[in-house]
């Protein structure tokens, strides 16, 4: 069915995304409201950070049709802020001033002592929403890796993103605190109503935090090249997850292994390969625009 691209914050269709004759992304057809969660998995190597590139603005899709609230989407904005596994903090700048620095730099000079304590002020408020305002004195040095990953959410959070994009941010942290990361973003998400991509390698950690799964992946059978000839990846599967955030006892119930084991085989086994007329696009907003007989 056609989507109109008024309807949505993002917008893609038929995106391919390629480096020289590496097609990396092919035909990705993608409608996506404000305010959802969207988590991304998928097979190493499928695309997933690369997709994340093209909608922060990084790089350029190689041809299709990419729009954020109907507008071709060209460059970064402050609209979309992102997240990495690595977290990159100014380690002679205190816990504060970090979160400042973001805001301070987008100022003009002779704006920048005139509107200190308000950007000190906001930056306040952001520590307490990731639950850091008694550390607003320390340097990076001085908090774990779990505490610098909340600063980075805070640095992200105080340039007001529309889009809030993660790429594998809990990736590095240890069970127990990656938890309490996952339901504080629920938190955060909830409280400002913010848009995520949330780009995970852990099936648990993506049924658990979205309101989507986006399933990536390389490995499907083409509706019309040969199996011989490369083609690049795309949504193999769509599915629609809870609206809101769940206790972490969900994790243990039989639907949620099941739905795991799914998109585990229909997305991450190599030798299960979906013809691309049978992907398992459930979501009310997923669309397919590539042609072929079935």
């Amino acid at each position: 069915m056609h989507k109109s691209p008024d309807e949505y914050l993002l917008y893609c269709e038929d995106v391919t995304k390629a480096y020289g004759s590496k097609v990396v992304l092919e035909d990705i057809d993608l409608a996506v409201k404000h305010k959802e969660f969207c988590t991304v998995v998928g097979p190493s190597g499928c695309g997933k950070s690369t997709l994340l590139r093209l909608i922060l603005g990084q790089e350029r899709i190689s041809s299709g049709t990419m729009l954020i609230d109907g507008a071709a989407l060209h460059q970064p904005s402050p609209d979309r802020g992102i997240v990495y596994q690595k977290y990159s903090l100014f380690p002679h700048l205190t816990i504060l001033e970090n979160i400042m620095a973001g805001k301070q730099l987008s100022q003009p000079l002779w704006k920048k002592f005139s509107t200190r304590k308000t950007a000190r002020d906001e930056a306040m408020v952001y520590l307490e929403s990731v639950q850091l305002a008694e550390h607003a004195a320390k340097y990076p040095h001085q908090l774990s890796g779990g505490m610098q990953q909340r600063v980075a959410i805070a640095q992200a959070l105080i340039m007001h993103p529309r889009v809030l994009l993660m790429d594998e941010p809990f990736g590095a942290l240890d069970p127990g605190t990656r938890e309490t990361m996952q339901l504080l973003i629920l938190e955060i998400w909830e409280k400002y109503g913010m848009t995520i991509f949330f780009v995970t390698h852990d099936l648990e950690e993506a049924v658990f935090l979205g309101t989507r799964i986006l399933v990536i992946s390389q490995f499907y059978i083409h509706e019309t090249k040969p199996p011989e000839e490369s083609h690049g990846s795309r949504i193999v599967a769509d599915y629609k997850l809870n609206d809101n955030a769940y206790s972490t006892r969900v994790k243990q119930t039989a639907a949620f292994g099941e739905l795991i084991q799914t998109i585990r085989y229909e997305g991450f086994n190599p030798e299960v390969k979906q013809n691309a007329h049978d992907f398992n696009l459930t979501h009310s907003d997923s669309f397919v625009t590539y042609v072929g007989e079935k």
